[in-house]
């Protein structure tokens, strides 16, 4: 199996830019939040579960970008592509919708499994 690496990159370069902007963006809603003049305890509740939405999403989204930049790393190291469990590597199919991937699926399976 021989994929386009190039190709790869440059997803997951482009997907790493807009996680950065994302999560800039979340980063001065949450400080916006956290300056506001609340009034009363509806607004503080208001304001409490949009900044809690707002740091779950911020935590899953720099996740991805750790995984992003991870994915890259492997990339200059050589190795991207290859299952860090097995060493077989992962099918293209499966890097067109995860690029990050670092198990192939059966690997990914026996994660799953082991950490319920």
């Amino acid at each position: 199996m021989s994929i386009n690496i190039n190709h790869f990159k440059e997803i997951l370069l482009m997907r790493k830019a807009e996680l950065e902007k994302i999560l800039y963006n979340i980063s001065n809603e949450i400080n916006d939040i956290s300056k506001c003049d609340i009034k009363d305890e509806g607004d503080f509740a208001a304001a409490s579960m949009d900044s809690g939405r707002d740091y779950q999403i911020y935590l899953n989204q720099k996740k991805e970008l750790a995984e992003i930049e991870e994915a890259l790393k492997r990339i200059e190291e050589g190795t991207y592509g290859i299952c860090e469990m097995c060493d077989e590597p992962i099918q293209e199919e499966r890097l067109k919708i995860k690029p990050y991937a670092k198990y192939c699926i059966i690997c990914r399976e026996i994660i799953e499994k082991e950490g319920k």
